[in-house]
């Protein structure tokens, strides 16, 4: 992780993705998209957890990831609601003492735990981003703070099965450009930046 605090960083990503939610229409809903399963519906509702859990993780708190994602989308104002949940995370991980010592059962570092929530609001964003065919490029401050810390986490994510396998990217050939940074980073966590999905806006891996 970059110098940078992380609630900083959770800010930048936290700018991307909640425009991203609130200008997600109905008719988007069963939407497929690079996690194979979700459809758009369920990455929210995903994306509700994700942020609930870990301003929770922030504040030393036990969080719960078992079992369904809670319908967040059932509720009026959920749009809104993301955006205030959003940040609520920021103001967790700005709190005096967030990024020092451990967090949750597995007593991780916090920078690590606080590494998850970033990574999990960059990748979803643009999960989201492209399953309604909308375009997405995150801050390269967050995924060059991202990038070290998600080669560490892959191993042990893909055992746990957070991750995919890892999408091997073809060479620069030629007049061809280079893979990105933050595709090189989707790649890493199962994401094919490439692929397509059957209405041809995205493709991918687990989420």
């Amino acid at each position: 992780m970059t110098d940078h605090r992380i609630a900083d960083l959770l800010e930048t990503a936290a700018a991307r993705a909640v425009p991203l939610v609130r200008a997600t229409p109905d008719e988007a809903l069963g939407t497929p998209t690079p996690c194979a399963e979700y459809d758009v519906h369920g990455l929210l509702n995903h994306l509700f957890r994700v942020v609930e859990n870990f301003t929770l993780l922030a504040a030393r708190q036990p969080a719960d990831f078992a079992g369904p994602d809670p319908d967040r989308l059932a509720e009026p104002d959920w749009r809104a609601r993301f955006g205030t949940e959003a940040g609520r995370l920021v103001g967790a991980w700005a709190e005096p003492g967030a990024e020092e010592g451990t967090a949750g059962a597995m007593a991780l570092p916090a920078r690590t735990v606080a590494a998850m929530a970033l990574l999990d609001l960059t990748v979803h964003a643009w999960d989201l981003a492209r399953a309604t065919g909308r375009p997405f490029e995150p801050d390269a401050e967050v995924v060059t703070g991202l990038a070290g810390e998600v080669v560490e986490m892959a191993p042990t994510a893909r055992e746990m099965g957070f991750f995919g396998p890892e999408v091997h990217l073809p060479e620069a050939e030629g007049g061809s450009a280079a893979a990105t940074p933050f595709e090189r980073l989707l790649a890493l966590t199962g994401r094919d930046p490439s692929a397509k999905l059957s209405h041809g806006l995205s493709g991918g891996a687990p989420g």
